[in-house]
Order: structure tokens, then sequence, then C-alpha cells
């Protein structure tokens, strides 16, 4: 008797409708912002066809990793030829592989995006924190109170434990990878690049402060530990729909994605344009459904045959974060700009060399990284939005570009807008009209508004309707 092996892979399957229509999944939280922020609820807030998931496993799926409302589908196990089984299923539009059994090639990256080695040169966090002036911020009781923040990484080791953290400010973990089964646990062996993202915002020791002190979190890891793959931008889209239905404010995201263990899924640089990955449109999804949306810029600015961005720090409507010293000089490594469709990327710069850290048993040490720079301007949007409670991501997000000292003359290279000042930004006054019915689309340079036909959300831009991932509709 012959024993044949079944392998068996991750896809996305696309459905052709939601015949269900059940209530959106949403939280109280999350129903009274988009309330008062007049965010209306649209066809992408309403569940996927539990009907078409259960279909699904009658026809062979082993398991369900994420369901996606936004794009209407579900991220599955099964083997290719159940694949091609479901991919005839009348309510099936599409069935696309997202990991394979590609040996790992791409750790090197991986460790890249996440930090560069530095030498310790500080042990303390008052340059960093003063090179985007927070601390009259800080002074002045705005701490990120009343702000809800979403962490989403690889590795959050020994965070639940360690005494930096006041832990009654997490209200819980979410793991969207399947790393688990592999015996990786949450706050366990997966690494400690979240726990140091996490210290910018939350950790409180001698001589060390962080960016939004009284900001309530949740952690999310979305990084699988040994594999590079498509799956692990659609753990991102999880994490982030998880993030919108939880009504987060802030979501602060230290990964990036462009290459993958089977290269015929490597992107080309032309695909930085925003829509052309499920978790760039996704980003900007959380931007247009009202979260302030921060994404890494990467690492790769010494690297002469990439240099540029990955993504999702393509995706519009969001801040990409690059990184400067105390001293405001670029990162050798800080990932550059434009995005493939014209757009200044990175948006914003924050402290990302030699940055600050607690590590995971609560020492202080340096590292570089854009990694680093992303979850401190997030903690001090947290700040400034503590402080401006009755406006919306839109406003924050205008108001930190506004106060970036190269906001006039943006760099669409390296700097971006710049690096913005904390105090000015909350002083200011901004143009009326920053809602949430205006957007940049295409290269950013005209703002458009939201319409309601027929309960799907459509963008209007001068003459043009798009979805609202991005779409021309004709």
């Amino acid at each position: 008797m012959i024993n044949l092996l079944i392998i068996l892979f991750a896809y996305f399957v696309a459905f052709l409708d939601k015949p269900e229509k059940t209530a959106p999944q949403l939280s109280p939280r999350a129903v009274e912002q988009r309330a008062k922020w007049s965010i209306p609820t649209d066809q992408m807030d309403y569940p996927v066809s539990s009907t078409y998931l259960s279909q699904l496993r009658q026809a062979g799926v082993t398991k369900v990793y994420h369901v996606s409302r936004w794009f209407n589908g579900a991220t599955v196990e099964m083997d290719e030829k159940t694949a091609a089984k479901v991919a005839k299923l009348s309510f099936v539009t599409s069935v696309e592989m997202t990991r394979d059994d590609s040996k790992p090639t791409q750790a090197p990256r991986k460790r890249r995006m996440r930090a560069q080695v530095a030498e310790t040169m500080s042990l303390s966090t008052d340059a960093q924190l003063a090179t985007y002036n927070l601390h009259p911020l800080h002074n002045a009781g705005y701490e990120g109170q009343g702000i809800l923040m979403a962490i989403c990484d690889g590795g959050f080791y020994n965070a639940n434990t360690l005494s930096c953290f006041r832990h009654e400010l997490e209200l819980g973990h979410f793991d969207f990878t399947d790393d688990d089964q592999y015996g990786y646990d949450f706050y366990g062996s997966t690494g400690t690049h979240g726990t140091a993202c996490l210290s910018t915002i939350s950790g409180i020791r001698s001589n060390y402060y962080p960016s939004a002190a009284r900001a309530q979190y949740y952690l999310m890891r979305s990084e699988e530990n040994d594999t590079e793959s498509p799956k692990e931008m659609d753990n991102l889209v999880a994490a982030l729909e998880k993030a919108d239905s939880l009504g987060v404010n802030i979501f602060s995201v230290s990964l990036g994605y462009a290459w993958f263990d089977n290269d015929d899924w490597s992107l080309p640089k032309s695909a930085l344009d925003g829509v052309s990955t499920r978790v760039s449109r996704a980003a900007t999804i959380a931007a247009r459904k009202g979260m302030l949306v921060c994404v890494a810029a990467g690492n790769e600015g010494n690297d002469e045959e990439w240099r540029t961005i990955a993504v999702p720090a393509d995706a519009d409507s969001i801040l990409t974060v690059g990184a400067v010293d105390t001293l405001r000089h670029i990162g050798y490594f800080s990932s550059w700009g434009p995005s493939a469709d014209g757009r200044v990327k990175p948006e914003v710069c924050a402290v990302g060399v030699q940055t600050t850290l607690l590590n995971a048993g609560g020492y202080i040490y340096n590292s570089n990284g854009t990694s680093f720079a992303t979850p401190l301007l997030a903690g001090m949007a947290a700040a400034l939005w503590s402080a401006l409670p009755d406006e919306n991501a839109m406003q924050i997000r205008e108001r930190i570009l506004r106060s970036s000292d190269r906001y006039t003359d943006p760099d669409p290279i390296l700097y971006g807008y710049g690096i913005p000042d904390a105090w000015e930004a909350y002083q200011m006054t901004i143009p009326t009209g920053f809602d949430n019915g205006q957007w940049e689309m295409g290269n950013g340079q005209s703002s458009s508004r939201k319409l309601l036909r027929n309960g799907h959300l459509l963008i209007l831009r001068g003459d043009n309707l798009y979805t609202i991932t991005g779409e021309r509709v004709l």
C-alpha cells in the first residue's frame, strides 16, 4: 500500500458577495467613535457569509486562518487538489496561494527590517523626546490618556511580566500567525522586537520615559517567526480589521514586505503604489475608517539594489516613518521614497538612530531602525490626540504634517515633510475641512470626499469615483 503525502498550503479565497446581512461586528467603542466622527457603516463592515465558510469546509478546507470582511474572503489551509475544487464553487471569485513549502531564505532581510546594530550612546530618553518637542505636551498633562493603541509586531518576549510596563494599560493580545503549532508562545520565543517597540510608547524606569505613558493598548502579532510569505501580509490585514472592530485610534506596525522565500512572489518596485497589495489597501481602509496608521519605512536605505520602502509603507492616508538621530540627521539605513506613484514617502521622521529602548530584561540599551522611530511617532500622536480628543485621525495627521520642519519644502526621498514638533502641532490652527471625508488619492495634491451609494462607500476626487480600496469606478 502506498501512502501519498498531502502537502497543505495557505490560500486567500475571495467571495462573490455577502448575501447574509448580519449586524456589523464592531465593539461599542468602535460604534461610538464611528458616530462621533460621522463615519458611515458600509458593506465592508458586514461579516463574511457563514454559509460560504461552511461550504469551504465541506469542500475539504482543513483550516480557516482569517476571515476578511474588508476583502470579503478568507485565508485558509488546503491542498492543491482541494484548491482546484474550491475555485469552481459558484460563490468563489478567485483562489490565490499565499504560502507554499519554500524553504526560508529571507531571514537576513527579516532581521534587517526589524533592527540595525547600534552602539550604546545614551541611557536616557530625554534627547529623543526633545527631538520632536514632546516634553511640553507631557508637562501639560497630555500623555495619551483616552487613546487606544495597537502595536503590531513579531515578538513580545516578557512584555506581560516586565515591571517597566503598567500592565493595567494592556487590554489584551491577539496572535494572527499560526506559529503556536510550532510551540511559539505569544510572550515567549518569538523574539523581543515588539517588546522594544512597546517600550518607546509605554515603558517607564529611572532615566527612561516613553512617548505615551497613559495610553491603553492591545498587542498583536502578525509576523511569522521562520518564514516570509504573502500570508504574513494577510495576517497584518486581519490585525488591522481586528483593531478597527475594537475601536483602536492609533495602529503602529514596524513590519514591511517586499521579498519572500518563494522569489516568484517578491514585489517589483512598481507595486509600491498603495493599491497593488491587499495589505496596503487595508492600511488605507483603516485610515478611512478612523484610525491613524503609522508604518515603518524600512531599513533598506543602504541597499543599492533596493533602497526604497516596502509595503504597507506605500499606503496613502497613513504616516510612514523614517529614522533620524537626535541631531536630526537621516539614518543611513532609512528607506527611501517616493512611492511608485510619486507620493512623498516617508511622510515624517522620528528618532530611529541610536534609539534608547528597554530590552526584554527591562534594561536600557540602544538600537537602530525605523522600527523604533515608528512607535515613538505613534506615541507622540497619542499624546497630541489626548490633548485634542474631539478631533479625528485625519485632523491629528494633518497637525503632525504641518508642524514638521520641512512641510513647506518636502524631501520626497529621505525626510518627507521632516520631523514634527508636538507642541507646535497642538497650538496651531489647521484649515477647516480635514474631516473623515477628505483623503489623499494619487499624488496627494487634491482632497476628496466620500459618497454613500446603494450601501457602497465611494470616494469622489475631481470628476472620478473610486472604491474605498482605491480602484476606479467606471
